[in-house]
């Protein structure tokens, strides 16, 4: 796919990234079936693999309709729309309300269900070749139509410096997410730079307690974030952002050097964003203990 085949105006937090071939491209898809060292040679390489169609499709917008039927209540959907649809009203009527089921999301069996999908669990058995561990911290994501605030430029270790860095990061798209509506958007070749980036932060943090050593918010970071300014990041190391049309039934892996961040949703049928990410690794490996709660606000990760 090209560009060239649709406008495109993509901003995050508040910084518009070019539409030249060298600063923007497309991620390349993956078929699942590849052989398994194909697949492992591919992520090496890349530091991502798009997975197209690996998920049960119905089962994800089934998934995708529980979370919204449970939020309607808030105000969030449009009135007399179908939940799976996901279509926006303008404002969150009751937001206390709205935290309080989201929360509580977090925690149901429906979740975890999701999360240990026989699909999921049996690739990263074979990929990671060993059993594997799924880290309970795990994160829905929801974005409304024309939020400016976007996650900036990161890389997922800068989080998980107290275990492995032979874990993987699974994107997941609960529903379709075309580019206008805000996916995850990566940094193409950023896998080595995230590499190099880590290794002076652990240079530069080598004094430091064990506590702030391995927090994202220690003096050296800015909270996690690399750069809210995809643009000039990508510039600066003459790369290009990499986008993507998802569907409802792929996943995304990606490594936890790769560096992304996400775009505004600025949908033209006003739906709303619907993800999570979760985290495997082997289950021999060592574990970020931080990871072994679930997700509440302000756990500082």
């Amino acid at each position: 796919m090209s560009t060239q085949m649709r406008s495109l105006s993509l901003v995050s937090n508040g910084y518009t990234l070019s539409q030249s071939p060298q600063r923007l491209g497309w991620l390349e898809p993956t078929d699942p079936a590849s052989p398994l060292e194909q697949l492992r040679e591919k992520y090496r390489a890349h530091g991502y693999l798009w997975l197209k169609g690996i998920l049960d499709r119905d089962r994800v917008l089934a998934f995708r309709r529980r979370f919204f039927e449970l939020l309607q209540v808030s105000g969030m959907l449009a009135p007399a729309t179908d939940p799976v649809e996901g279509l926006y009203s303008g404002q969150i009527e009751q937001k206390e309300l709205a935290h309080q089921l989201f929360m509580e999301f977090h925690r149901s069996p429906a979740y975890e269900a999701f999360c240990t999908s026989p699909e999921i669990i049996k690739f990263y058995q074979a990929f990671l070749d060993g059993p594997v561990y799924l880290h309970k911290r795990k994160l829905i994501r929801y974005n409304v139509p024309g939020d400016a605030k976007t996650t900036g430029a990161h890389y997922d270790l800068v989080y998980l410096r107290g275990g492995t860095d032979r874990l993987c990061s699974s994107w997941i798209p609960l529903g379709d997410i075309p580019v206008e509506v805000g996916g995850l958007v990566y940094l193409e070749g950023s896998d080595a730079l995230g590499r190099k980036m880590e290794a002076e932060f652990s240079l530069k943090n080598a004094d430091l307690p064990p506590e702030e050593r391995i927090s994202a918010f220690n003096k050296n970071m800015r909270e996690g974030w690399l750069t809210s300014d995809l643009p000039e990041l990508a510039e600066r190391i003459q790369s290009r952002w990499l986008i993507a049309d998802y569907e409802a039934g792929d996943m995304v892996v990606h490594s936890p050097y790769m560096i992304h961040a996400a775009t505004v949703n600025y949908d033209a049928l006003n739906r709303i964003r619907l993800s999570t990410d979760i985290r495997y690794q082997r289950s021999d490996d060592a574990i970020d203990m931080r990871w072994k709660n679930h997700y509440f606000p302000g756990d500082m990760l």
